[in-house]
């Protein structure tokens, strides 16, 4: 992370802050963790790795924290060839997801020590565990040992202890994962204003995707071990690049639905199998299969339209994921409040936020046919 001196001073060069080049990990016993991924990240960006479990995020954020050794390709840093020099000589901020804290320290020990280790002043390390302390709400707990606090408590000292310092990069390995969902939501806040005030370089690994996109100026999506694809939150959201990422990102995901494109009235259309429903599509061209994806909140019920019957409502409070059996098969449908079990409705898709995908890439067609200036998702879409 660049400190607040530095951070009003951005390097006027276009070249990223960190880099990563074909990096790769492979262990011993032939797992592939990390399959060649490239990343430029620039000074000051919040990006957020977001994927399940075991695809290859947290090994990525150890390679450039330095606690893994690549098996190829590199890391460069601040113009800097960092791929395998040690920690210490690489100046980031590691918030790990399981608290790490000495045992035998105080809190305020545990918080003071990376200051201590790069020899700040004892009132200027009284001062920022002051500051820090107060931002996290620990005050109370500088004088007890990591036995004496809850889980959350831990969370909140160990993400003191990495904040007090200003390291080129902070690396937050799902750093709130412990926490409950109050205290979750107060520390990304304040995750993201700190970022925000220091001109913060971060990279944060999680596989919650709702923090992903609360969080992040660019999201990388990953899957085995690869990038899936790199965005702002609402590109991925709003234009997945495949059927993994459409699935993935969102609570519920995408429906998504295979079926066939065919001509019907004044252009081409998508239709299942079997089903005498036709949903405008609004490319020149297409392949004769498809698989249409919808997001639930651009389905709505109508007068007219896609006929079905709600087959179950899951109510959230502020609205409802209603289920909804139709000839297209089983949609979920964002609603204001919950129907009736049993009711007969009818639905309208949202033509202008259709996707469409391959179904034999699962990549979304308009990135994959090579196709110029197509309209897709209600936009135009130059392809390079």
């Amino acid at each position: 992370m660049v400190s607040p001196h530095r951070a009003t001073h951005k390097r006027e060069t276009p070249m990223p802050f960190l880099e990563l080049q074909n990096l790769q990990k492979t262990y011993p016993d032939g797992t592939r963790a990390v399959r060649g991924i490239d990343l430029a990240v620039d000074e000051g960006e919040f990006i957020v790795l977001l994927g399940p479990s075991g695809c290859g995020k947290t090994t990525t954020l150890r390679m450039i924290a330095g606690l893994e050794d690549p098996t190829d390709g590199q890391i460069v840093l601040g113009n800097r060839n960092v791929t395998h020099l040690p920690p210490s000589q690489r100046d980031v901020g590691f918030v790990f997801q399981f608290y790490a804290l000495y045992p035998h320290m105080t809190a305020k020990k545990n918080i003071a020590f990376p200051l201590e280790n790069i020899g700040t002043s004892p009132s200027d390390i009284d001062a920022t565990i002051d500051r820090v302390a107060r931002a996290l709400g620990i005050e109370a707990l500088l004088d007890q040992y990591p036995r004496q606090l809850s889980g959350g408590d831990q969370q909140r000292v160990s993400l003191a202890r990495a904040m007090v310092r200003t390291p080129d990069v902070y690396l937050m390995d799902e750093p709130l994962g412990t926490l409950d969902a109050e205290h979750r939501l107060e520390l990304r806040a304040f995750i993201r204003r700190q970022q925000l005030a220091l001109s913060t370089t971060a990279i944060y690994v999680t596989h919650d995707q709702e923090e992903a996109m609360s969080l992040a100026d660019r999201m990388v999506v990953m899957e085995g071990g690869k990038i899936k694809q790199t965005g702002s939150p609402p590109e991925i959201y709003n234009h997945p690049a495949d059927l993994f990422v459409a699935n993935f990102v969102g609570s519920p995901g995408m429906n998504l639905i295979d079926g066939q494109i065919v001509q019907h009235e004044d252009g081409l259309a998508f239709t299942r199998l079997g089903a005498n429903v036709h949903i405008p599509i609004h490319l020149r061209v297409a392949p004769p299969r498809a698989i249409l994806g919808i997001r639930p909140e651009f389905i709505r019920p109508a007068n007219r339209g896609v006929p079905g019957k709600v087959v179950l409502g899951e109510y959230l409070g502020s609205h409802a994921y209603v289920h909804v059996d139709t000839p297209l098969g089983e949609l979920v449908m964002h609603a204001p409040d919950r129907f009736a079990i049993g009711e007969s409705i009818h639905l309208r898709l949202d033509e202008g936020r259709v996707c469409l995908f391959d179904p034999d890439t699962g990549m979304a067609l308009a990135r994959s046919a090579g196709m110029k200036d197509v309209k897709l998702y209600g936009r135009s879409i130059s392809q390079n």
